[in-house]
């Protein structure tokens, strides 16, 4: 792919990844005031109404866009960055066989997968936006964590943020669907 190319893909999941974390937040937020005040919100019946489309295409465009980035960009990607595909891979297998059999009970299977790679995926992105170079985790012979690949929206947008935000966006649509109360007025 040519530089510019790879430009504006970075620019467009850059602005995807913004409106996920934008519209994770909100989602927490208007939670939270559904317990407080115990009305309906059409926001939040709309991401339970639709949890399982939702939640396949934001894991399978967490999985492609990491092998997009290794195998036709050639970015390498370092230690954290495979632990975190162990945890996300199998999310759009599990979650497509869930859609297809519109099964929600789905949330007991991936919950632990998708917690343990939101944990990584903190840690991975606490030291790579606050951390010394020594500190993060990194094999020396292998790519560094530190490696900044991807730097979009003053440096806001980078790989590792990518994956928090697909993990943050995932456990969202988790919490809503599960805490969400079907029957207030």
């Amino acid at each position: 792919m040519s530089t510019e190319s790879v430009h504006y893909l970075n620019v467009f999941l850059g602005l995807g990844v913004i409106a996920l974390q934008v519209l994770s937040v909100i989602a927490l937020i208007s939670l939270f005031f559904v317990f407080r005040n115990g009305k309906r919100n059409s926001f939040l019946d709309f991401l339970d109404k639709h949890f399982l489309m939702l939640s396949f295409l934001i894991s399978l465009f967490a999985s492609v866009f990491p092998l997009v980035y290794s195998e036709i960009i050639n970015f390498l990607p370092c230690n954290l960055c495979w632990w975190q595909r162990v945890f996300m891979f199998p999310a759009p297998f599990l979650f497509g066989i869930a859609l297809f059999d519109k099964d929600r009970r789905i949330i007991k299977y991936v919950a632990s997968l998708l917690s343990v790679g939101f944990l990584i995926t903190v840690y991975q992105n606490f030291f790579y936006y606050f951390g010394q170079n020594s500190n993060l985790p990194c094999d020396a012979t292998g790519v560094s964590c530190y490696q900044r690949l991807v730097s979009e929206f003053g440096g806001y947008i980078s790989i590792p943020m990518m994956a928090l935000a697909a993990f943050f966006g995932l456990l969202t649509l988790l919490a809503v669907t599960h805490f969400y109360p079907r029957k207030i007025q």
